[in-house]
């Protein structure tokens, strides 16, 4: 194993070296795009391509607004063995006749854009144009929140994981399975699969409650993995007694497997090549869902920071040979389920949050910046009786309607310290969604789809890179 890390780590510093050189030429971004459940990554992904290509909507991107962007075109990705991002399904979806949004990704996926640059400054002059290429590369969240699993023992996840769901409803099921059961008995198959099972439907009983910490990822986005042994396990109650082939042992070698053969695999291969990240939330779903979930997001932001300061985790150092990701932006989707007026409510509350994740992972070395935005406007505004809401057509109807989530407090500490100290409820105030679905556009010529700020984000991405 030894001998295999060492040539697997060579033959990765010699690639590096060689796409270097070849990058002098014409460089390239590798910008990642991930968010936990219904946080829009593929709607994020569509919408930056396509507006990149017609940058009419692109005010805030310098490269944009000055010409030094003279073309954008998709181009051949680097990565033949990844699932190409199906961008002109997903623009075909927001932008035809009856709008809908596209189906979300559940995978890895990869895309490059190409754009003809022409530099500034006396340099630029000098060399005339140049290529640079933006590879996006769009994977769940959930995959990197598995992060956190690496430094973890199965007995030490497994209290953490039974502790969490005793706390909550919707696990009292699956803990009083796990009590109830004889850990340092013989595996049987069956009951190994059931107790899968019950985990999973856990899991998937939190995210629809509006919580972050849905690990092992694969259990909810298991693809070509699904009924493999390396996905048929669950946490138990310690069983020191417990016996080679019995039910706790057999999980525990599962639970590294899982570690060794789907975690690390996913970092060597695909995180440690990324320049540029975006991580996208859901903060409104959050809010609405209560105190409990904006702090299971408060949790998970800091677990998603751990993934960027790889000096904490010896293996994950290894692996990068020192390479950091530059820039992470976290960025609240949904932006326009808001009037304007409270968007500043919503970035405080992003930035406290990002600052209480940065406390909590002890992080430094990467540029990072917390916005609102929304990646495709859905919404229009409107003053109704004294309140400012916006109008959009609904998912399930195609009614118009209109809509006032609540009033976001102008103290962010209002929402993290209600989530911090454990609250059920929001004491005074109550906060709502609404599920729009897009808008019939009629876009002019060079206009991507409207937006919030997704220029602003793009600056801050890769905008030092177009220049």
């Amino acid at each position: 194993m030894i001998l295999y890390d060492i040539v697997d780590g060579i033959g990765r510093t010699v690639e590096g070296a060689t796409q270097s050189v070849s990058g002098v030429f014409e460089p390239s971004i590798r910008l990642g795009v991930t968010g936990l459940s219904r946080a829009g990554k593929t709607v994020f992904i569509t919408s930056l391509i396509a507006n990149l290509m017609d940058r009419a909507r692109m005010g805030q991107l310098r490269a944009a607004a000055d010409g030094g962007i003279q073309t954008a075109y998709l181009h051949p990705q680097p990565d033949d063995t990844v699932p190409r991002f199906d961008f002109e399904a997903h623009l075909a979806a927001l932008t035809g006749s009856e709008p809908h949004w596209p189906t979300s990704t559940r995978s890895i996926s990869e895309l490059r854009l190409s754009m003809r640059v022409q530099p500034t400054g006396l340099i630029g002059m000098m060399s005339g144009p140049r290529t640079v290429h933006l590879d996006i590369v769009d994977y769940p969240g959930e995959w990197l929140l598995d992060l956190g699993l690496m430094d973890k023992s199965f007995a030490e996840w497994s209290q953490e994981a039974l502790r969490r769901a005793d706390t909550r409803d919707v696990g009292a099921a699956f803990v009083s399975l796990a009590k109830s059961t004889d850990a340092s008995a013989k595996l049987d198959e069956p009951q190994a699969k059931r107790f899968a099972e019950a985990y999973t439907a856990y899991l998937q009983a939190i995210r629809d409650a509006g919580f972050s910490d849905y690990t092992p990822g694969r259990f909810l986005l298991p693809g070509d993995l699904a009924g493999s042994p390396v996905l048929t396990f669950a946490p138990l109650p310690l069983a020191q007694k417990a016996r080679r082939g019995s039910l706790y042992r057999e999980f525990e070698r599962r639970f590294e497997a899982y570690k060794s053969k789907v975690v690390k695999p996913f970092f060597r291969d695909h995180f440690s090549r990324i320049d540029r990240q975006v991580v996208l939330v859901d903060a409104l779903g959050a809010i609405h869902s209560g105190p409990q979930a904006v702090d299971d997001l408060r949790t998970a932001m800091a677990d998603i920071l751990g993934a960027f300061r790889p000096g904490a985790n010896a293996w994950l150092s290894k692996m990068l040979f020192g390479k950091r990701v530059e820039k992470i932006l976290f960025a609240a989707t949904k932006a326009d389920h808001l009037h304007h007026s409270q968007h500043p409510q919503l970035t405080s509350i992003m930035e406290a949050l990002l600052r209480e994740a940065r406390d909590r992972a002890d992080f430094a070395g990467a540029q990072t910046q917390a916005m609102s935005i929304a990646a495709l406007r859905a919404t229009t505004e409107d003053h109704l009786q004294g309140l400012d809401v916006v109008r959009g057509r609904l998912q399930d109807t195609g009614k118009q309607a209109a809509f006032y989530p609540g009033d976001l407090p102008t103290d962010p500490a209002k929402i993290i310290g209600a989530a911090r100290n454990g609250a059920d409820t929001w004491l005074d105030a109550e906060y709502s969604v609404m599920n729009f679905a897009p808008a019939k556009l009629n876009l002019a010529p060079n206009e991507g789809p409207p937006h919030i700020r997704l220029d602003r984000a793009a600056e801050f991405l890769i905008g030092d890179r177009l220049r």
